[in-house]
């Protein structure tokens, strides 16, 4: 025990003896989560707007005034020729184009269902498929009300179905609420597994590794020693991640912070095993951070749910997913952030991401051993 306490205390005077080092695993996560929660959102605001009104009565303008007024839209140019939105739409000036034809007052005034274009720069398919419901709710909304107010839908609107929706967990529907805790997984994973595997090739490049083979240290002894220092790295880094997230961005965690902080520890357990895993297969620093990237970080950010569906994906990617331990994380995570999951609708995803864990870190260990004999 005291070989292996006396291991841990030179890798934290090695890390203390950098600056650098210091400023990139202790404040760069909460600077990386304060970028990531703010730069990627997938919520619509300020939609820009092109407005072509061929009718400018009194409805046509209390439409568009409902536009305005939702905050969600912003008309940048009005006109009265639709080729100007084709023209905007190309020039990028507008995502969203309403078009209302001639006679659009009248058509409600006498009780019929007027008709109105809406077009959309599908190049951005998520903006614009966002806008575009946003602008169909505004103008049924509006349109509705009118024509139930008028003499010749009476009897149509008594039969009219009005649904109630409750939304659970994020009644704000705040995609910050969603990717947070998702920011959360992939900092432990980006911190943890690249620190963890940098650092053991590193002592390799530079020979320290071999001063320590000479030395009557243990294999286990050293590995325990090596990955102490990061997992002391990697609670700290919760700690921090935590206290942004519910201080700053005031994300409640509904679920218990106790559970959250340990299922935290078991994701590290499989970051750690893989950085070990990654630094026996690499040579270099360069080999292990792109292997690390290429290998383990982007299919991980692709495929574990963290921005796109699972449930989007062809079957056979779906498959994939449940070798990935990330998967189970955002699951574990997001469950206790939202939902206020407990263990007892968690227990399968814990137990899978147990499994991961331990099957990695052996694995690690074992090839960390054989490269050090």
């Amino acid at each position: 025990m005291k070989t292996i306490l006396h291991i841990i205390k030179k890798e934290f005077l090695q890390f203390m003896r950098d600056p650098k080092m210091v400023a990139i695993n202790i404040i760069a996560p909460a600077i990386q989560l304060l970028v990531f929660t703010y730069a990627a959102t997938l919520d619509v605001r300020e939609v820009s707007m092109i407005v072509c009104d061929h009718d400018n009565s009194y409805h046509s303008r209390q439409l568009l005034g409902g536009f305005t007024n939702s905050g969600y839209f912003n008309t940048v140019q009005s006109t009265t020729r639709t080729a100007d939105i084709d023209i905007a739409l190309t020039e990028t000036r507008a995502s969203i184009g309403i078009v209302i034809p001639a006679g659009f007052g009248n058509d409600l005034l006498a009780g019929r269902q007027p008709k109105i274009q809406a077009l959309a720069d599908g190049s951005d398919a998520n903006s614009s498929g966002i806008g575009l419901a946003y602008a169909s709710q505004i103008i049924n909304r509006y349109t509705g009300l009118q024509l139930a107010g008028s003499s010749g839908s009476r009897k149509t609107a008594l039969i009219t179905v009005n649904p109630e929706v409750r939304i659970w967990y994020n009644p704000e529907l705040s995609s910050r609420n969603f990717m947070v805790p998702g920011v959360l997984g992939l900092l432990l994973m980006i911190m943890t597994m690249m620190l963890t595997s940098l650092a053991i090739v590193k002592e390799r490049e530079n020979g320290t590794m071999d001063q320590l083979l000479v030395t009557p240290i243990k294999s286990y002894q050293l590995i325990i020693g090596k990955l102490t220092p990061f997992f002391c790295i990697g609670v700290i880094d919760i700690l921090l991640v935590m206290l942004v997230a519910t201080q700053w961005f005031g994300i409640p965690v509904r679920g218990s912070h106790p559970l959250l902080f340990s299922l935290c520890l078991l994701f590290i357990m499989t970051t750690l095993g893989l950085g070990l895993f990654i630094s026996t297969v690499s040579s270099n620093q360069q080999q292990a951070m792109m292997t690390a990237i290429f290998f383990v970080m982007m299919p991980m950010i692709y495929l574990s749910g963290f921005v796109f569906p699972i449930e989007n994906m062809p079957l056979v990617v779906q498959a994939l997913t449940y070798l990935l331990p990330l998967r189970y994380f955002y699951t574990i995570i997001r469950g206790i952030f939202l939902r206020g999951s407990g263990l007892a609708e968690l227990w399968p995803h814990a137990l899978a991401l147990l499994i991961f864990g331990a099957g990695i870190l052996s694995l690690s260990v074992m090839r960390f051993k054989r490269k050090l004999e």
